[in-house]
């Protein structure tokens, strides 16, 4: 049993070795790789610990049932997802709210016009980040604009254009068809159709580069 579970952990500790191998150099001595610790963590995901550190964790479980080629891409879209300052920061905005809501309270039993005014921009302010933060289509910019960037980072790290393109998207087909949550499959279908529109410029743009219709097509992007 305890050779079982070493080959595990050595299996685990390889993998995590092998993705930060694929950070840029740039990157590396300031975003890592862990596995996720939290309960029912998701796939993988972002977080701030610390200034000007950034953690990748993954929930090498689930991930180690997906082929290495859409482990690659969903990997390098949170390294895109970092390039475009979409880090995830600390909830600020809620206690700002908070504390905003309760100076105006308190201002009006005051009657303090200015601070009152005050307290009321702070609430404003705060809740403006927030609708933000949770807005739709905000979340379905900032990840197309990461997928942008994994395709740009699997063909530096010596993908041809069209696998890249079709890796992305076997990935997200696979976590689609996985997901229970319309509103989540929903998601991931809206990035496909923007990948698969991504595709399809790409290959214009390359045909009339090279004179020649052999690059990706769109109809391939789904693996």
């Amino acid at each position: 049993m305890a050779n079982v579970d070493f080959d595990v952990i050595a299996l685990s500790m390889s993998e995590l070795q092998r993705l930060k191998g694929l950070l840029p150099p740039e990157m590396q001595s300031w975003v890592f790789v862990e596995a996720a610790a939290s309960v029912d963590p998701p796939l993988i995901t972002i977080e701030e610990i610390g200034r000007d550190e950034i953690e990748i964790q993954v929930d090498l479980e689930k991930w180690d049932a997906l082929a290495i080629d859409h482990r690659n891409l969903l990997f390098w879209h949170e390294v895109g997802r970092i390039q475009n300052d979409a880090v995830p920061r600390d909830g600020w905005e809620m206690a700002a709210l908070a504390i905003g809501l309760g100076g105006a309270i308190g201002e009006l039993w005051v009657q303090d016009g200015l601070l009152l005014v005050m307290a009321l921009g702070l609430s404003g302010f705060a809740g403006y980040r927030l609708f933000l933060k949770n807005n739709s289509e905000k979340r379905l910019a900032d990840a197309v604009a990461a997928d942008e960037r994994a395709i740009d980072l699997a063909c530096r790290f010596g993908y041809t254009l069209p696998n890249a393109y079709k890796s992305l998207g076997g990935a997200l087909k696979e976590l689609a068809e996985q997901t229970r949550k319309k509103k989540k499959r929903s998601f991931y279908d809206d990035r496909l159709e923007a990948l698969r529109k991504s595709a399809g410029k790409a290959r214009a743009e390359m045909a009339q580069q090279q004179g020649s219709r052999q690059s990706v097509t769109s109809e391939n992007v789904y693996g």
